[in-house]
């Protein structure tokens, strides 16, 4: 039964597609008769004003071109709607084809007009860290940082279209310093309060050389977005993790890129004498 559908359709198809070309010659037959009479009957005419013959003439050109333009389209009407929905149809299957491109595309947009990161800065995203030493219309390029701030030496390549649906943490956005915080764990009946005197004066003495230059990278940022200034020197504030333990947290300004040295030189000294010693 298909079969005898698709033949009897078949010459339907061909006789209205040779009507729609026969009427098509037709009228541009008429019109090229109808121009041909006009321009004569122009030419024949006596003008005073020769600019004014050329114009009526051009004019008779354009409506020509025209009155063909809007009878093609009426004739062939049925096959441009057919056309225009197969049109419709193959751009969205080539926008489902290409979503994830054009996600990638539109992710560094995102990131050229947002500033999150560029060349060199430190960020997280979709949990995976490191320095940026890639930017590309498709991709971001990192090279791995362990959440020791060690290195690993290998490089991971993030889509662009994470940006969209993922918050990207940019570590050197306060010129390259940030406030780090580690926590050193102790038992519950050790003396915490010489613990914490030490650490703070280990702090002190090892954030010394750069408390300055975070101090105003960082009340510049505040005043540029209308925030409060946060408090840059070193601190130590306490948490009770359980019953038998209490942390005491470090929290340093460092640059963002030596976290890991000055934590360890801190921690280092801080085992190395005991609490109560200075």
């Amino acid at each position: 039964m298909i079969g005898l559908e698709e033949e009897a359709a078949s010459p339907f198809a061909s006789d209205k597609l040779l009507a729609h070309v026969i009427a098509s010659v037709a009228l541009l037959v008429l019109l090229a008769l109808v121009r041909f009479a006009v321009l004569r009957t122009l030419r024949s005419a006596d003008w005073k004003d020769d600019a004014a013959r050329v114009r009526t003439q051009q004019q008779v050109g354009r409506t020509s071109i025209l009155a063909l333009a809007l009878g093609l389209i009426v004739i062939w009407a049925p096959e441009l709607h057919a056309f225009a929905l197969s049109a419709v149809a193959l751009a969205a299957a080539a926008v489902l084809a290409t979503k994830e491109l054009i996600m990638c595309l539109s992710g560094a947009v995102l990131r050229a007009t947002s500033g999150a990161y560029d060349l060199g800065d430190r960020i997280e995203l979709d949990g995976l860290r490191g320095d940026v030493i890639r930017v590309g219309l498709l991709s971001t390029t990192i090279l791995e940082v362990e959440r020791s701030h060690q290195r690993t030496g290998r490089t991971l390549v993030l889509p662009n279209s994470l940006l969209l649906s993922r918050a990207v943490a940019n570590e050197t956005y306060t010129e390259g310093f940030v406030l780090h915080s580690f926590a050193v764990p102790l038992a519950r009946e050790d003396d915490w309060r010489a613990a914490e005197k030490r650490l703070l004066e280990l702090a002190r003495e090892a954030c010394a050389p750069w408390l300055e230059p975070v101090r105003k990278a960082l009340e510049r940022l505040a005043r540029d977005h209308a925030l409060p200034a946060p408090q840059t020197e070193p601190r130590v504030s306490l948490r009770l993790a359980d019953p038998a333990r209490v942390d005491l947290l470090v929290r340093i300004p460092v640059p963002a890129r030596q976290k890991a040295r000055v934590e360890q030189e801190i921690v280092r000294r801080f085992l190395g004498a005991p609490p109560g010693e200075t």
